[in-house]
């Protein structure tokens, strides 16, 4: 399959691929990520196989913003709303509770909280995104592999299994940022783009005020 440049032709094929229940390749703020329709298990399940990952891993929630993430938890509005206003669009995935259990799909072994993400999108992918709202998004390595950077650094296997991948040029090439904001205090899970101590200090900062 070749990759899609940015247009108003590739971004309509991607977006109705993703509607569609079909996975695709785009370029986040940090890594190219494998992406899905969220509103499905069976969808997010074809991404995992494709990907060769655990179902019982979890997997992010990638809105186009914190608007529309709020739309699909809206139980985020409380308490952890304005930490999510303040932080996002960022390279951060924050894991946050989920009391409805929504998207348990995506949520691997522990239904109460999911990972979410708004990063600061290339122009590509937030027209796509702009376009579905929210997808699921892991990176697109096969499970355990290294993180991709360009297009090409992206398994070939998965490139077949893709109904679009849009090539977003070269990225930073490390993940996010994971923040744990379920207990009483911020916890790093992974770092990241952004240091842990930078990290740890931002939310924490945010809490108090």
């Amino acid at each position: 399959m070749e990759p899609l440049r940015v247009g108003n032709g590739e971004v309509d094929r991607a977006s109705a691929a993703l509607r569609s229940g079909q996975p695709v390749i785009l370029p986040t703020d940090t890594v190219y990520g494998l992406c899905a329709n969220p509103y499905s298990e069976e969808f997010v399940l074809r991404a995992y196989d494709l990907k060769g990952r655990d179902s019982q891993q979890p997997t992010a929630l990638l809105a186009s913003d914190v608007d529309m993430l709020l739309e699909c938890l809206p139980e985020l509005r409380g308490r952890v709303g304005p930490v999510l206003r303040r932080l996002l669009p960022g390279p951060f995935t924050l894991v946050v509770p989920n009391p409805a259990r929504r998207y348990r799909w995506l949520t691997g072994g522990d239904p109460d909280a999911i990972g979410v993400r708004v990063p600061e999108l290339p122009t590509s992918a937030d027209a796509v995104l702009s376009r579905v709202g929210a997808v699921a998004a892991t990176s697109a390595n096969r499970a355990g592999g290294p993180d991709p950077a360009r297009l090409e650094d992206v398994p070939a296997e998965l490139l077949d299994g893709c109904a679009a991948a849009i090539d977003g040029g070269e990225l930073p090439g490390v993940p996010s940022t994971v923040i744990d904001l379920t207990g009483d205090e911020p916890r790093v899970l992974r770092e990241g783009a952004v240091p842990a101590a930078e990290a740890l200090e931002r939310v924490a900062s945010l809490v108090a005020e």
